[in-house]
C-alpha cells in the first residue's frame, strides 16, 4: 500500500478537475531505466486494469499495475513547491539507492 500526504491529494485533485476527457484518477507505474535503475512514471487514468491495486485517499482514486506493486509498497507520495522545482516526491523503503533528481531509484 501507498500513502498519499495532503500535498498530494490536492494536486492529483486539481489535474483531475483540469483534465480533458473522463480521468477518475492517477496511475503509478514503476519502469526500468532513470540513472539508478528504475524510474516513476505517473499519468491520469480512466479506469483500473486487470490486476491493479486500487487505492482510495480523500477522494483520489490511485492504480497501481501487478508488476509495480511490490516496487511501492509502504512509498509516501508529496507534493512539493519551491522556488526552483515544483513536483511529486518519493519516499520509497524499497529503494537502496536513488538519483539527485528523486525520479529514479534502484
Amino acid at each position: 500500500m501507498i500513502d498519499l500526504t495532503d500535498n498530494a491529494v490536492s494536486a492529483v485533485k486539481t489535474a483531475l478537475t483540469r483534465a480533458a476527457g473522463t480521468a477518475a484518477g492517477l496511475r503509478i507505474v514503476v519502469e526500468a531505466g532513470g540513472c539508478a535503475g528504475f524510474k516513476y512514471m505517473m499519468g491520469l487514468e480512466s479506469a483500473a486494469r486487470d490486476g491493479d491495486e486500487v487505492i482510495e485517499k480523500d477522494g483520489v482514486t490511485v492504480f497501481i499495475d501487478e508488476r509495480s506493486q511490490p516496487l511501492v509498497n509502504g512509498m509516501t507520495i508529496d507534493f512539493v513547491t519551491g522556488l526552483e522545482n515544483s513536483g511529486f516526491v518519493f519516499e520509497n523503503p524499497n529503494a537502496a539507492e536513488k538519483c539527485a533528481c528523486g525520479k529514479s531509484f534502484g
